[in-house]
C-alpha cells in the first residue's frame, strides 16, 4: 500500500462554521485553541488536519459525538467546502474542479454508506441497487445485470424482488452497501453504518464487511464511535477530538503506545492480547534461533498463548506469507509477547 501514492491526502485541512470563516482563518493567531475558536463565534469542525489514505486501505477515523469525524470524510468527497489546507483524490485538487467535474469524480470513483440506510419505499431491492446507475444513463438491461450481481454479493439473492419493508434491518443495511457497490467505487465511504443495528446482526455485518474487502481491495474510510469495531476493522485508526487527531496509527501500536491521554482512555480496558498481533512485536534486531517452529504475523498473542507457552525461546521468528513465499519478518520477544498475555508487573 505505502509504495503507491495515496489516494487521499489532506494537507492541514480546515473546515470553520460560521460567519466569513476564510477571514477569520487567515487572521486567527497561530495554536488558537478549539475553546478559543469557539469563544470567537465559530465551530471548529476540522482542525489543521494532515492525513492520507493510501490505496487499498481500511482507514477508521473514530471519536466521540461532535469530534469531527463524518464532517472530515465529507470534505474528503467535498460534499463540504474546506476553509483552509488542501485535498487532492487521485492527484487532483477536488477544490480546483467544476461542479461537474466533481459530480463525475464522485459519481465514478466514489460510494457512500450512511447510518440511515436511505432505501426507496415504493421500488424493490433489485430497483434500489439499480438506482444510481439509472441516474448514470445505463440501460435497463445493463443495470439489471450489475444490481442481480452486487446482490448475489453482499448474501440477498432471492430477495430481488422485495420492498425495504419485507427485509430485516441487517438485511437493509446489505442493500444499502450494495447500492454503493453497484457504481463499482475506487474509493468507499461508511458513516457509521452499522450503529442503528442491534449487536448480533451488527457483528454479522461486520463479518460480512470483512469478507466483501477482503475479496474487493476497496480505498476505504469507515467512521464509528465504537473502540472494539475500529480494532476489529481497522488497517489504522486515526482518533479525533475537537476537530484534530489525536493519533493515526496500526491498532497494534494504539493499543501499546497511546500518544496522548484522550487515546489511553480508549485503551484502559482493551484486552491487548486479543489485538496485538505477532508482526508488530516482531524486530530484525532479535537475535532468532535457526531452529524451531515460526509464527504468522497476524496472529495475535491470544491465539499464540499455548505457543508461547510451551516454547523456551528468548525470540521466535515472525514470517509472512506473500503468495507462495515465506518472508521473515523477524523475531518476537517472547518476554514481551508474556507480558501483553498476561499483563507486565
Amino acid at each position: 500500500m505505502t509504495d503507491q501514492p495515496p489516494v487521499i491526502s489532506c494537507k492541514n485541512v480546515w473546515k470553520l462554521f460560521g460567519k466569513n470563516p476564510e477571514k477569520y482563518l487567515e487572521n486567527m493567531p497561530k495554536d488558537h485553541s478549539y475553546d478559543a475558536i469557539s469563544a470567537d463565534g465559530y465551530i471548529a469542525g476540522v482542525k489543521d488536519v494532515s492525513i492520507e489514505v493510501n490505496r487499498g486501505e481500511m482507514l477508521v477515523i473514530m471519536g466521540l459525538s461532535g469530534s469531527g469525524k463524518s464532517t472530515l470524510v465529507r470534505c474528503f468527497s467535498r460534499l463540504h467546502d474546506i476553509t483552509g489546507g488542501s485535498i487532492a483524490v487521485e492527484g487532483q485538487d477536488i477544490m480546483a474542479l467544476s461542479e461537474k467535474e466533481l459530480i463525475e469524480l464522485r459519481r465514478s470513483k466514489m460510494g457512500m454508506v450512511f447510518q440511515s440506510f436511505g432505501l426507496l419505499p415504493h421500488r424493490t431491492i433489485l430497483d434500489n441497487v439499480a438506482f444510481p446507475l439509472e441516474m448514470r444513463g445505463q440501460d435497463r438491461h445493463t443495470r439489471r445485470e450489475r444490481a442481480l450481481e452486487v446482490i448475489k454479493l453482499v448474501g440477498l439473492e432471492g430477495r430481488e424482488d422485495y420492498f425495504p419493508r419485507e427485509l430485516s434491518g441487517g438485511q437493509q443495511q446489505r442493500v444499502g452497501i450494495a447500492r454503493s457497490l453497484a457504481i463499482e467505487p475506487d474509493i468507499w465511504f461508511l458513516d457509521e453504518p452499522f450503529s442503528a443495528l442491534d449487536p448480533l446482526i451488527r457483528r454479522e455485518m461486520q463479518d460480512e464487511f470483512l469478507r466483501l474487502q477482503d475479496l474487493l481491495g476497496k480505498t476505504i474510510a469507515f467512521i464509528t464511535h465504537d473502540f472494539d469495531e475500529a480494532l476489529r476493522l481497522a488497517d489504522r485508526i486515526a482518533i479525533m477530538k475537537d476537530g484534530s487527531i489525536e493519533q493515526c496509527d496500526t491498532p497494534d501500536r494504539i493499543v501499546l503506545d497511546p500518544k496522548t491521554e484522550y487515546v489511553a482512555k480508549f485503551t484502559r480496558e482493551v484486552e491487548k492480547s486479543k489485538v496485538v498481533k505477532a508482526k508488530a512485536l516482531a524486530k530484525h534486531s532479535q537475535n532468532i534461533e535457526n531452529s524451531g517452529p515460526s509464527v504468522p504475523a497476524n496472529s495475535t498473542i491470544k491465539e499464540l498463548a499455548r505457543f508461547l507457552m510451551s516454547d523456551s525461546r528468548d525470540a521466535i521468528p515472525v514470517v509472512q506469507n506473500d503468495g507462495e513465499k515465506e518472508m521473515l519478518l523477524g523475531g518476537m520477544d517472547r518476554k514481551e509477547a508474556l507480558d501483553i498475555l498476561f499483563g507486565s508487573d
